[in-house]
């Protein structure tokens, strides 16, 4: 695991250009670097080089997982094409592809999975991506078409952000480095803010920059020696989903997903430093233990313990480390410790959501053991249908049909009565916005994840922001009501599962996974995204995922006894911080520094009176202001600070 930056210049001017063609690539080249190397502090290196018609500037900081020998030292070179590789991931199979590229040993200079993606594109070309199994996102310049190809992993567990302007292309593993080539306009984008305030994440592929976008999961990019950029997909959650899983019987459906799921965690224990998990003591981070211990390992797990009881899972977390007899570690925070560490958490947030901070602190603590490799439950809930989505969407749904052929005008009738009788709450507001819309799924979904509805973000925009920004197309309706027009055979969980994976899992959990435990050179694995078991799940009937009184089904039969009935039958509960009474507590001071009329409010897109107004509202206990609305102004206004972002009005 490591950090990737690049910069690809396909002009002659100077002031891109040294008198060698490349030097000056030097200096923004070694400053996105500074800016990453807290991804890899094992190794770095830089190759600056000349083609016959561009610049290339390739950097790569590296935490040692495989190969941790210099022969694994990137930038890579092939001798044989001239082709260059800054990789970040791990190729779970590298092994079985090195073995069909060449069996001799004598024909390979290292044992790393970056030397095999070399000379599987010198193979294959482009369609090398169909052999990968793994997360990874990588720069490779293609000599002899003297271009540059980058990629990105099926599920986006791995970020790849770039910026493309006349001549220049850059690209990295975090946004901070393109900031800090000083090649990037600190330039906030208004639509990306809009969006920001909504999903507590800008969704896919804008960012909080204007200019800077985040590749899409399953998508390449090539950028040749003119300047011209060109993006396709080369995998679906939907469109690769298994053919052959939509007839199976149900013990053969049990029977196989337990066969993927012992190959994935084998897969994905593949390292040369010994692997750490995380435990909640919920169904999905247990079954992640469960399934190691079944391996053969004994594994060392890791769990956060709170003084709130509320919040408090230690109990659960204890019981399945003492039944796979796993070297257990406890953290212990406090709204005091959180508060000491906050400045660091939010310094390390390479790019703002309302989460990320839970995952900080269980990363610093599994790192400071000296683990580098953790597993991670991550994506249980969204292909074993376990949010509570899945069951009121199809009930949802179900209801909205018979709402299909109302006329608008009895639907906004409907609408409005729902927010007169339900005031501002959340509830109210979001089963209006059903009622009130076209009732299919692609514009219901998307009201689930809604933070704040399109009336409370202008409610709380100053006069003068951009009304036009607010009538922009909802990015995550029209992402899935293009896929759904496809997807005829798809039934309703998949579907489900194809908006959970594409929205909040790869805008708000893969990022913040990425970016806080990579702030401790601590890589995550996250074998419930192989994508393999993934295109399986997906292509399932619903009939095989429902609940039917059992969380996670699935998954639990598929695992047959190997998860106790305490733990399966618990309640269910995120891995949430006490937030809400920290804010009204220990950090009750760093939450109204940032939200006082001197510093968000003096930005000129929010009304101070009206921040300053939830804030109260939140403090007084006022049930419609949640902490984590508020809470993404907090986490905002600290990055915007720190970046030097500014609002062009």
């Amino acid at each position: 695991m490591c950090g990737i930056a690049g910069i690809l210049s396909t002009t002659g001017r100077p002031e891109t250009n040294g008198a060698d063609g490349s030097t000056s690539l030097r200096a923004p080249l070694e400053r996105m670097l500074e800016h990453i190397n807290h991804r890899g502090p094992d190794d770095s290196g830089v190759s600056i080089f000349q083609t016959e018609a561009a610049a290339v500037a390739l950097a790569h900081t590296r935490l040692s997982i495989l190969d941790l020998s210099p022969a694994g030292h990137q930038p890579m070179q092939d001798a044989r094409t001239g082709n260059w590789i800054t990789f970040n991931g791990e190729i779970y199979n590298f092994r079985d592809v090195r073995e069909r590229l060449d069996a001799s040993p004598a024909a390979w200079r290292s044992e790393s999975d970056t030397e095999v993606i070399l000379r599987a594109y010198e193979r294959w070309g482009k369609d090398c991506l169909e052999h990968l199994r793994g997360m990874f996102a990588f720069a490779l310049w293609d000599n002899a078409r003297q271009e540059l190809f980058i990629a990105r992993d099926r599920l986006g567990i791995k970020p790849l952000y770039y910026y493309a302007t006349d001549g220049l292309f850059l690209f990295g593993s975090e946004v901070r480095a393109l900031l800090a080539s000083n090649l990037v306009p600190r330039k906030l984008d208004a639509v990306a803010l809009w969006q920001y305030l909504g999903y507590q994440s800008v969704p896919a592929p804008r960012t909080l920059i204007e200019g800077v976008n985040v590749l899409k999961p399953g998508c390449w990019m090539t950028v040749d020696a003119a300047g011209r950029v060109r993006e396709e997909s080369y995998w679906d959650l939907l469109g690769n989903a298994a053919t052959e899983a939509q007839t199976v019987s149900m013990s053969e459906s049990r029977r196989r997903v337990r066969e993927l799921l012992e190959e994935a965690t084998a897969l994905h224990l593949v390292s040369d430093v010994p692997v750490g998990a995380f435990l909640s003591g919920g169904i999905d981070s247990s079954a992640i233990v469960a399934l190691v211990r079944e391996a053969g390992q004994q594994p060392r797990t890791f769990s956060v313990v709170f003084d709130e009881s509320a919040y408090d899972e230690n109990i659960y977390a204890q019981k399945i480390a003492a039944r796979f007899q796993t070297e257990h570690t406890e953290v212990h925070l406090t709204d005091k410790a959180l508060l000491d560490e906050l400045p660091l958490a939010l310094e390390q947030m390479d790019h703002p959501t309302g989460d990320g901070v839970n995952t900080y602190v269980v990363s610093r603590a599994v790192r400071s053991t000296g683990i580098k490799v953790a597993l991670s439950g991550l994506g249980g809930d969204e292909f074993f249908a376990g949010y509570p989505s899945f069951k009121r969407l199809r009930r949802t749904m179900k209801y909205l049909r018979h709402w299909g052929n109302a006329p608008q005008g009895l639907r906004s009738l409907a609408a409005g009565a729902i927010k007169r009788l339900g005031g501002s709450s959340v509830q109210a507001t979001k089963a209006a916005a059903m009622i009130g819309g076209d009732g299919e799924l692609a514009s219901v979904f998307p009201v689930t994840r809604q933070l704040l509805s399109n009336e409370q973000r202008r409610s709380l925009m100053h006069e003068a922001w951009p009304q036009a920004v607010a009538a922009t197309p909802d990015p995550y309706v029209a992402l899935l009501a293009e896929r759904y027009r496809r997807a005829t055979t798809a039934e309703m969980l998949s579907l489900i599962s194809y908006a959970e994976g594409r929205t909040y899992m790869h805008d708000v959990l893969l990022r913040d996974t990425d970016q806080m435990s990579m702030a401790h050179a601590l890589e995550v694995r996250v074998p419930l995204l192989d994508h393999k078991l993934v295109e399986y799940l997906m292509g399932l009937p619903d009939e095989h995922k429902l609940s039917n009184g059992t969380p996670k089904r699935l998954l639990v039969e598929s695992l047959d006894g190997l998860l106790p009935e305490e733990i399966v039958k618990r309640p269910k509960r995120g891995f949430t911080l006490p937030f809400e009474p920290w804010m009204r507590g220990g950090l009750r001071g760093f939450c109204e520094t940032r939200l006082s009329p001197e510093r968000v409010g003096s930005r000129g897109f929010f009304k101070p009176e009206r921040v300053r107004g939830l804030w109260q509202s939140f403090l007084d206990g006022g049930a419609s202001v949640s902490w984590s609305r508020l809470w993404i102004l907090v986490v905002l206004e600290d990055w915007l600070e720190r970046n030097g972002v500014e609002y062009d009005n």
